[in-house]
């Protein structure tokens, strides 16, 4: 084939792509219909073309289109890598798993409950052996995410409902080629009725071989970008090599799926990159990967468009029949998972609730696309798949395929409109007439002022101004018709504002590199809850959100059990110093909004709710200066060490715009300029690298500053604060209950606690300890202590305690103050203590 005319068809499928976009959104449709439906006509017209005398002049271009290398394979190895590997990339994993429930059902059970729906009706309909149903059921089972997101994004759909469906598609991709693989190899070894407990057998270890590959893969290509950070075309580089060189290991070489591989590297390195390269490298990179996935998914739409007419050359009467039972049986499976398991979970309590609209749109938008047609063209292509059935599965899934973009592609933004899925909610359309009367006052005031400065035409100006000012009354009396929801809702209005304007501080300080990239997808993702929050539940969801964001999480928990369990310090430290980082950036981004609420909540929600908004910042300044000072005292020196990196690179920033703004003045040429950001990026790389949190040394400083422990000698202090646990008790947890046993003393390192009994309660706070009384006089405790701050413990138990009781004085006089306050005779203790210690 002439190379010539193979390049210049591909160069005019670009034009075309090009082309698509603006159509779509012209025409309203989905821009993978509008790509489906062009390479069906380019197919259609090369066949014609073909097959007429009337065209002899165009056949050799018909010949290059038909004759285009296009293969499952490169499918399957070239484009589904780049777009399964840029969705990882593009995600907001931890916003992803709040709904990882709902997106687990649709993309593992629901792929299975389809596969064996369209398989055992077509095995009922058809006389094909269960293995080819079973196939074309795992072909048809994979939903495309690409139509669906584009128009949700067009009509500003809830942010929810397209993160559930991408991620449904990305992972329903790696479940229904894995089970295609199961199926087809049944089919190519002539098992008629295979074991569906074999297929399924064989499922775990696909998954488990995948996800361990591209693990691995992903982990050895972070590392070695990390160390060619002053390189950002080779960090891009091995990006590129990364998903493809998992993909193929998976499948040629561990025997295993290289879509889940592929799936597995891309969510590894978005968890650990931004932590580790630059962040404008990280940004570059996922801009380049957004360019390549276009490209991919574009192209794979059109190419296996073009194929459609070949599949569909055999098709009879009773082929359209068999199209009909996989329609049906495909959707009523969707059905039954969305209005039957997912209802249960949620009722359950194993689910967050998905609202029956969401459910409706999911349901008619499980669009099919490229990758069930490349699955397709891979049983057509097969010399081991029986001809009979080659002819079948072709038909179907393009059938089926054909159905879903043209039937229901074309009327999901009907059916959202209709479910009232793309119209503002009665609080966002109250501020948007809020925020256009507020914003056309300012435009009316610094218009006169323009017009004043530059002493323009007075009656141009006065006829301008009339129009503008009818124009304002307008947007002030909807504003004023809206006053009745305001009341309650303003509230809820200026909380979302206010948790938007923390993202977009946040993202400033990325870019000013103020903040690293690892931290900013944690408290992005803080404050993308806030925003939900408040949109779902008002105040109450916004404080629960912001409260969530400085607990302590599960994770933390299991930390802190392999820590004091089996001696894994390295988890337990790596979270803490996140903490540090964490509750610091914080610290820095709310001093921030005070004056937000000042200069632009106040004038469009008025003052009682700047009010109540600077009261709720205020409590959370004050719930997080609290956590950073009990990390403070339970780590001294180490928040210091945050604070003069935070220093160093806020400097560096401000020396690298004075170097720039002299370049553009012209007051230094490129070669200093470069000679310049080339010292100051090598003073960067050592500014960003994180301190590290020593645990074991740390808690040893901090048992230094007890009072307690001021008479014991230095070898000694050391051992006590290897044996001494650490515990991490958040605000409201129970430390002791009531007629507990006791087995263990607890100091105060940080935080308070409160202790009940008898209907009395005191408090007691840092340096302070409890549960001593009760483990000398071998008791169990009649006090509940609860904590009333987020707390750290040092926790001692009860043998070691009286051994220490009897070294230290100082200790021994604490016990003696402590049981003297409360009645009991202090010389009733010690001989017990003095008789194990």
């Amino acid at each position: 084939m002439d190379i010539v005319l193979v390049t210049t068809i591909i160069a005019s499928l670009f034009l075309v792509i090009g082309a698509a976009e603006p159509l779509a959104a012209r025409l309203r449709l989905p821009y993978s219909v509008i790509l489906a439906v062009i390479g069906v006509l380019i197919g259609a017209g090369a066949i014609f073309f073909l097959r007429t005398d009337l065209t002899d002049a165009l056949n050799p271009v018909a010949e290059a289109i038909l004759g285009l290398p296009i293969r499952s394979n490169v499918f399957l190895y070239v484009f589904l890598p780049t777009l399964l590997f840029q969705a990882t990339l593009g995600m907001n994993l931890r916003r992803m798993l709040d709904d990882w429930v709902p997106i687990l059902v649709l993309a593992v059970v629901a792929v299975v409950v389809a596969t064996l729906s369209v398989g055992y009706a077509l095995s009922w309909a058809s006389t094909l052996p269960l293995a080819a149903c079973l196939l074309i059921g795992a072909i048809v089972s994979t939903t495309d995410p690409s139509a669906v997101v584009s128009i949700f994004r067009s009509i500003s759909a809830p942010r929810r409902l397209a993160r559930i469906i991408e991620g449904e598609s990305l992972l329903n991709d790696a479940a229904a080629i894995a089970l295609f693989g199961l199926f087809m190899g049944f089919v190519m070894l002539g098992v008629p009725d295979p074991s569906l407990g074999d297929a399924l057998g064989r499922f775990p270890m696909l998954i488990v071989g995948g996800a361990f590959t591209g693990w691995l893969g992903a982990r050895i290509a972070v590392w070695i970008m990390a160390l060619f950070s002053r390189h950002e075309l080779a960090q891009t580089s091995i990006s590129v090599a990364l998903p493809y060189l998992v993909y193929i290991g998976a499948e040629q070489s561990v025997g295993a799926s290289g879509v889940i591989a592929v799936v597995a590297a891309g969510l590894t390195m978005n968890l650990t990159a931004p932590g580790r390269l630059p962040p404008q490298a990280w940004t570059n990179l996922r801009e380049l990967w957004d360019v390549l996935a276009h490209w991919a998914g574009a192209l794979i739409f059109i190419l296996a468009a073009l194929l459609i007419p070949r599949l569909l050359e055999e098709v009879v009467i009773a082929d359209f029949l068999l199209v009909g039972v996989v329609i049906i049986a495909a959707i009523a499976a969707r059905a039954l998972i969305l209005f039957g398991l997912l209802p249960l979970l949620t009722r359950l309590k194993l689910s967050p609730p998905v609202d029956r609209p969401y459910r409706v749109a999911i349901l008619w938008g499980g669009l099919r696309g490229a990758v069930t047609l490349a699955l397709a063209l891979a049983v057509t292509e097969s010399f081991r798949v029986p001809d009979g059935i080659q002819r079948v599965v072709g038909i179907l899934a393009t059938g089926f395929t054909l159905f879903t973009l043209l039937a229901q592609g074309t009327t999901l933004r009907w059916v959202i409109g209709r479910l009232g899925l793309d119209r503002l909610s009665a609080i966002d359309e109250a501020l948007s007439r809020q925020v256009v009367a507020v914003a056309l006052q300012t435009v009316r005031e610094d218009v006169a002022s323009t017009t004043e400065n530059y002493e323009l035409n007075h009656d141009t100006v006065r006829s301008e101004a009339k129009s503008f000012g009818e124009r304002l009354e307008t947007a002030v009396k909807m504003a004023e018709e809206s006053a009745d929801i305001l009341d309650r809702d303003r509230i809820t209005l200026g909380l979302i504002a206010l948790a938007g304007r923390e993202r977009d501080t946040i993202l400033f300080r990325v870019r000013e590199r103020t903040i690293s990239a690892r931290m900013a997808e944690r408290v992005l993702s803080d404050a993308d809850r806030m925003i939900e929050g408040a949109r779902t539940q008002g105040r109450s969801g916004y404080q629960r959100a912001a409260r969530r964001s400085t607990a302590y999480g599960r994770a933390f928990r299991i930390a802190v059990v392999l820590h004091r369990r089996l001696g894994l310090s390295a988890p337990l430290a790596r979270m803490t110093a996140d903490r540090f980082e964490l509750l610091l950036s914080q610290h820095l981004i709310l001093r921030d909004l005070g004056a937000f609420i000042d200069g632009r909540i106040r004038r469009i929600h008025g003052r009682r709710v700047a009010e109540l908004l600077h009261e709720l910042l205020s409590r959370r300044i004050e719930a997080g200066e609290t956590a950073l000072e009990g990390l403070r005292l339970q780590y001294p020196g180490y928040a210091e060490k945050l604070e003069r990196r935070f220093i160093r690179r806020t400097a560096l920033r401000i020396e690298e715009r004075e170097y720039t703004v002299m370049r553009e003045d012209g007051l230094i040429g490129a070669e200093v300029y470069m000679s310049l950001m080339q010292d100051l990026n090598a003073r960067r790389a050592a500014a960003e690298t994180r301190p590290r949190l020593d645990i074991a040394l740390q808690r040893v400083a901090l048992v230094r500053q007890f009072p307690l422990f001021a008479d014991i000698e230095g070898r000694a202090l050391k051992r006590l604060g290897r044996v001494l646990e650490t515990r991490y008790v958040n605000v409201g947890e129970i430390v002791l209950r009531k007629d507990a046993p006791a087995k263990s003393v607890f100091f105060i390192a940080s935080g308070a606690v409160e202790l009940e009994t008898a209907g009395q309660t005191w408090r007691l706070g840092r340096g302070e300890m409890f549960g001593q009384m009760a483990v000398l006089m071998q008791k169990s405790p009649r006090v509940e202590v609860r904590a009333i701050a987020p707390t750290t413990l040092l926790v001692l138990g009860e043998d070691r305690f009286r051994r220490l009781l009897g070294r230290s004085k100082a200790l021994r006089k604490a016990v003696q103050a402590s049981a003297e306050k409360r009645g009991i005779e202090p010389s009733g203790l010690f001989p017990v203590a003095k008789e194990r210690g």
